[in-house]
């Protein structure tokens, strides 16, 4: 990793001495042609060479161009694309003839686009990774492909973080997860980067979108083609770590001026080996305990959507999106338990426990659009969706004297929780001009139901019975209502964008179980009942009359609601000596952010972020019978974070970099009654991405990540980790297929350490997954490749389905179509 440091810096410096080609564009008024894609491309085969967005006043620069001839061609929605004459680049700076476009007609001809999509793009707001763009991303699943984007870390639960923050919010095609904790990851883990188009890390989101996490939005964008005609591919892939794995896609579009029809099917399945060594103290016991979850996964995902132009204005859409998924997981654990007084073990545990999981859901979306020329624009989404969660665990525990040959005492349990979420929403936005800008407005209306129904059995002499103590049922009810404003406007020089969100929250949780009374049971009852309105403000302000120095200031406010399971008062065994407890007066957290952008020359990107949390969420473990814990959500008093992210890419002749530094700082502070927290961290993560082109068809990458040392959930420190890729594509058919072949985490160093000493209890951690794989991938696209001007309207909307709560890297030039 210093040598990836080290090339950072000289790949900085060579830089300084690149030329710089500037130009301007306007339309066929004379007006200046703000926010038009511009790109520079060679003058003997219009070949893309880099791409960059025209400025409020219409100009835009290149930067580290070689000696050579080249044109210029601007595009824009609306307009003809217009292209430059031939100019020489020789050593100096150039400036490149005056653009000028015309309004488009509605009989245009077919073009055929063979620009590459930036593998990075950073922005004021958010940033993007185009996953169509890496070699190293083939294979690996969502949750993989997570792990290693810039500013994202991942813990030893799976839970997610971003900055330094973990109230993050995972949206696909614009639409929330219903998702926490392990069912979130399932799901991530059972999409294929064959499916996945980008994924949007959106840090400063506007009123728009829904107000829930805090450190801001994941955006999951799945593939959609936009090619006219008939056209497809299909993708196979290998890999083997420790247990073989296989993926395979296939997607069909069809489109013409009316009907736009699009499908996609894929199918993964592997054998996950992940071990962990956990060694705790508790009270006056030790418990050494090392073992490995085996995950055995198979996953189908089908896509099938149809889009209708009803005129030159407005268009209906279907959409419908599922997941059907049936993993095996074990735990093979062995935990040797020792007096602390003594430290010479008394007992051995042994826990092989096996789940049957049952991992489906799908999505029904109905959109209707209207644009018209006056920019007046409105879109309609419907949505409902159901998650059935199954889960089907055989826990067996088993005590053997320290020389592990005599069984002493067995306990062997059994639970069955099957979790159904039902989803509706309704949601409107529309858009007009206003007071010299684009005003915005729009609502939503949403309702969840989850229903939880957990049994555990004692199984004695192969015999199970109902533990009616420790079995209950927990129905959820959520209904949140929405409206929001939005107003954007171009002054000279400066941008300005001010919305605010209303949310009305409104939330009834029931948890119904047996409690034994004399010689048997009788029924109890725990509910609560919550509304409360919030305001939610956001803000930013572009200073950009230097396109080649722009500043943005941002602010927003954002709020993360308690999972549903975080809620339910009902105590889970999670094994003989761990608990896991709901708290029903757990309370939402709220942040306020502050940030600070810099871009300069369009390539180096500078951002400065404030964050305020208060009612912090954090798993807190607390003991009971001395050696046992019990692990339930609190509200700490706050926390703030500082962070810095800086990022810049790099390009000269065939060979491309992409760096990307993000660094925090943490100030966890709490008093819960008498314990208190008061913790400092830094943290950070390191990603680099070296790209060479050569001998027309071949590309090579080596890409790298390093996760600085942490805190998470207020009292776990993490130790550092990261990992090397190294990856090998050769086009084949002509340009119509790919061979993919990478290895991953070479050096086997990504692996997860932490320490945590809270309430009486010490840990230490360390877990692996199957992080070092070798893989080969393929696919072949077929069909047409020309994409026709379409009629002006906008898609459906892309903003949010429903949030039914969540616990818990401009590149020059990259790969793939536009």
């Amino acid at each position: 990793m210093r040598t990836l440091l080290l090339f950072l810096l000289v790949s900085l410096a060579a830089a300084a001495n690149a030329q710089t080609i500037s130009g301007s564009a306007k339309d066929d008024a004379g007006a200046p042609l703000s926010g038009a894609t511009v790109a520079l491309v060679k003058a003997k085969d219009t070949s893309v060479v880099k791409l960059a967005v025209a400025g409020g006043n219409g100009t835009y620069s290149f930067n580290s161009i070689n000696q050579g001839t080249y044109r210029v061609m601007v595009s824009h929605v609306g307009y003809n694309p217009a292209l430059s004459p031939s100019f020489s680049v020789a050593n100096d700076n150039v400036t490149a003839p005056a653009l000028t476009a015309t309004k488009a007609s509605s009989d245009l001809k077919g073009v055929t686009v063979s620009a590459r999509k930036p593998m990075v793009e950073v922005r004021a707001d958010k940033t993007v990774l185009n996953v169509e763009g890496t070699i190293n991303a083939a294979g690996s699943d969502g949750l993989e492909l997570l792990r290693k984007s810039p500013g994202v870390t991942v813990d030893k639960d799976e839970n997610l973080s971003v900055n330094g923050k973990n109230g993050v919010q995972v949206y696909v095609d614009g639409r929330p997860t219903p998702l926490s904790g392990s069912d979130l990851a399932n799901f991530l883990k059972s999409m294929q980067s064959s499916q996945i188009e980008s994924i949007e890390i959106i840090t400063n989101p506007s009123a728009k979108y829904e107000a829930a996490g805090n450190a801001g939005i994941i955006n999951i964008r799945l593939k959609k083609n936009k090619a006219y005609g008939v056209n497809g591919s299909v993708t196979a892939g290998y890999a083997i770590g420790v247990f073989p794995k296989y993926n395979g896609s296939f997607n069909l579009n069809y489109r013409n001026k009316a009907w736009n029809l699009y499908g996609t099917y894929s199918v993964s399945k592997g054998l996950n080996h992940n071990p962990i060594e956990l060694y705790r103290t508790v009270a006056d016991t030790v418990f050494d305990g090392k073992g490995y979850f085996r995950y055995d996964n198979q996953n189908h995902n089908l896509k099938l959507g149809a889009d209708y132009t009803l005129d030159k204005k407005s268009s209906v859409g279907v959409l419908l999106t599922g997941t059907i998924s049936d993993p095996e997981v074990s735990n093979y654990n062995r935990t040797v338990i020792s007096p602390k007084s003594t430290g010479i073990p008394d007992r051995v545990l042994v826990a092989d426990n096996h789940s049957n999981l049952k991992r489906d859901n799908y999505n029904l979306n109905l959109n209707y659009n209207y644009l018209d020329a006056a920019g007046k624009n409105l879109t309609l989404n419907f949505d409902n969706g159901y998650y059935d969660n199954h889960n089907d665990q055989y826990q067996p525990n088993y005590y053997y004297t320290p020389d592990e040959r005599t069984i002493t005492r067995s306990v062997i349990y059994q639970m069955i929780a099957p979790t159904k979420i039902h989803i509706n929403s309704g949601k409107v936005d529309y858009e007009q001009n206003a007071w010299g800008g684009k005003l915005g407005l729009g609502g939503k209306i949403s309702f969840v139901n989850t229903d939880n129904d957990f049994q555990r059995y004692d199984v004695i002499g192969g015999v199970n019975t109902l533990d009616q103590d420790r079995s209950n049922r927990f129905q959820y009810k959520e209904n949140i209502n929405a409206v929001y404003a939005n107003w954007n406007r171009a002054y000279k020089g400066v941008m300005v964008q001010a919305g605010l969100r209303v949310e009305n929250t409104n939330n009834k949780g029931t948890s119904d179980g047996q409690t034994k009374a004399g010689s048997g049971y009788q029924p109890w009852s725990s509910s609560f009942e919550r509304n409360y309105t919030n305001f939610f403000p956001s803000a930013a302000v572009t200073f950009n009359k230097n396109p080649m120095n722009q500043w943005s200031l941002t602010y927003s406010r954002r709020i993360d609601r308690p999972a549903y399971q975080d809620l339910n008062p009902f105590e889970f065994k999670l094994d003989e000596y761990t608990y896991m407890k709901g708290n029903i007066d757990l309370r939402p957290q709220f942040t306020n952010s502050y940030g600070i952008t810099r871009i300069y020359k369009y390539r180096l990107t500078t951002t400065l972020n404030y964050s305020h949390i208060s009612d912090l969420f954090a798993q807190v473990p607390d003991t009971v019978e001395k050696s046992k814990s019990i692990l339930t959500k609190r509200n700490l008093a706050q926390q703030d974070v500082f962070s810095l992210n800086v990022s810049y890419p790099f390009q000269y002749k065939a060979y491309s970099l992409f760096a990307n530094l993000n660094a925090n700082y943490s100030m966890y502070k709490a008093n819960l009654e008498g314990r208190k927290i008061d913790l400092n961290a830094v943290g950070g993560t390191l990603y680099m991405q070296n790209t060479l082109r050569f001998a027309k068809v071949w590309t090579a990458e080596l890409s790298g990540v390093y996760v600085a040392p942490s805190v998470f959930m207020g009292t776990l420190k993490s130790k550092g980790m990261g990992g090397l890729d190294l990856g090998l594509q050769k086009q084949i058919f002509k340009g119509n297929g790919t061979i993919k072949v990478s290895g991953t985490d070479l050096l086997h160093t990504f692996r997860f350490r932490g320490t945590s000493d809270f309430a009486g209890q010490k840990l230490n951690v360390l877990a692996r997954w199957e992080s070092q794989q070798f893989k080969v991938n393929f696919t072949w696209r077929f069909g047409s490749t020309t994409v026709k001007a379409a009629k002006q309207k906008a898609g459906a909307s892309e903003d949010e389905k429903k949030r039914a709560e969540q616990q818990g890297g401009g590149f020059g030039v990259g790969s793939g179509n536009n």
